[in-house]
């Protein structure tokens, strides 16, 4: 037995090779790649305007919260990535069992939730982008799906 949580495990050495091929951190590091696409995409050419008019949009059937809510839960994913990959790193170190287990449980909970909220995500922008109108988008088409499509990937990576 590995104890508790693998609570007798700790307290050895850090071996970055071993740590890099668990998958956990490959699958952390690749989902904060998803959240980071999502949210460049949306940053990028998320927005746009009309030639008659200098306003910025949403392309997402001009719906802000449709960009909103890609935008908000791509960096908040990406920094819950960069908060649990940290935790990884130090997990091995801790030797209590409550905490383990507590460190385990928040982030099998914060997973499940953001599976959930990357299922609403992609929903949502898939839904925007098929009422959206084709001439009220100039470029930043291809970002569009590329957010679609990677928010859909997140659901998975989650």
């Amino acid at each position: 037995g590995g104890g508790a949580y693998g609570a007798a495990k700790a307290g050895g050495a850090f071996d970055l090779v071993r740590f890099v091929q668990q998958p956990q951190v490959l699958t952390r590091i690749v989902s904060a790649i998803f959240a980071l696409i999502v949210f460049a995409c949306l940053v990028g050419d998320g927005y746009t305007s009309l030639p008659e008019d200098p306003r910025l949009f949403c392309i997402f059937n001009h719906n802000e919260d449709a960009c909103r809510y890609g935008i908000g839960i791509g960096v908040l994913a990406f920094l819950a990535c960069i908060f649990f990959f940290m935790v990884d790193v130090y997990f091995p170190q801790i030797s209590n069992t409550t905490d383990r287990k507590y460190l385990v449980l928040a982030d099998l909970g914060f997973s499940g939730l953001w599976t959930f909220l990357w299922f609403i995500g992609f929903c949502f922008l898939t839904n925007q982008w098929s009422w959206t109108r084709a001439e009220d988008v100039y470029i930043g088409a291809d970002s569009a799906r590329a957010a679609i499509t990677f928010s859909f990937f997140s659901i998975f990576s989650w």
